[in-house]
C-alpha cells in the first residue's frame, strides 16, 4: 500500500506541477508581451542589453517559482483532503535553495 501511495504522489504531483510551470512559463510570456509589446529576450544573446536579459531572468523565475509553490500548496491539502494523511513525499519548487 504505501510503494502504491508513493508512485500516485510522484504521478500526480509530478504531472501538476510539469502543466504549472509549463502554463506558468506561457503567461509570464504574455504579460512580457503585453507590457512591452516585444518577444521576451534571449538572456543569453550578447546582443540583448544587460538590463532587459536581467528583467526577464527575473520575471520568468519569480513567475514560475510563485505558480509552483501555489500548486504545491494546492496538491499538499488535495492529498490530505482524499487521503486523511500527509503526503508520502516532499515537493520542490524553483524557489527553494
Amino acid at each position: 500500500m504505501a510503494m502504491t501511495e508513493k508512485l500516485m504522489w510522484k504521478v500526480y504531483a509530478g504531472a501538476l506541477g510539469a502543466v504549472t510551470t509549463i502554463v506558468a512559463q506561457k503567461v509570464v510570456t504574455q504579460v512580457w508581451v503585453a507590457s512591452t509589446g516585444d518577444t521576451p529576450p534571449d538572456p543569453n544573446d550578447p546582443d540583448t542589453p544587460l538590463t532587459q536579459a536581467l528583467i526577464w531572468a527575473v520575471a520568468s523565475g519569480l513567475g514560475v517559482g510563485i505558480a509552483q509553490l501555489a500548486m504545491n500548496r494546492f496538491v499538499q491539502r488535495r492529498w490530505i483532503r482524499n487521503f486523511n494523511h500527509a503526503s508520502p513525499g516532499k515537493l520542490r519548487n524553483k524557489l527553494d535553495i
